[in-house]
C-alpha cells in the first residue's frame, strides 16, 4: 500500500532549475520569465484569451490580458490565483504580477 508521501506529485521545485548563476538579487531572469509565460499561455488561449508581457522591474511583472481574458470578470482571479502564483513559484525575484 502506498503511503501518503508516495502519492504526492511534485510539479515544480526550485531544484529543477538549472544553475545559471542567477542570484535573484532584485532582478528577474527574463528568459525564465518568458518561458514561464509560454507555459501558462496555452491555458489562456484555450479560453480565447492571451497575455502580453509589458515589462518587469524591481520584482514587479506587468502583463496585459487580451482577447476574452481582457474583458472577463474573472480575470482578476485568473491573474492572482493562477498566473501570479505560477510566476512567483517558478521565477526567482518576482514579488508581484499586475495586469495593466
Amino acid at each position: 500500500m502506498a503511503t501518503e508521501q508516495e502519492n504526492i506529485i511534485e510539479i515544480a521545485s526550485p531544484t529543477d532549475r538549472p544553475d545559471d548563476g542567477f542570484d535573484g538579487a532584485g532582478e528577474i531572469d527574463l528568459s525564465l520569465l518568458e518561458s514561464t509565460l509560454e507555459y501558462i499561455r496555452p491555458a489562456l488561449q484555450a479560453d480565447g484569451g492571451d497575455l502580453v508581457l509589458l515589462g518587469a522591474d524591481n520584482g514587479k511583472v506587468s502583463l496585459q490580458l487580451v482577447g476574452a481574458c481582457g474583458g472577463c470578470p474573472l480575470s482578476t482571479m485568473t491573474l492572482t490565483a493562477g498566473i501570479e502564483r505560477i510566476v512567483k513559484d517558478r521565477v526567482p525575484g518576482v514579488t508581484a504580477v499586475e495586469a495593466v
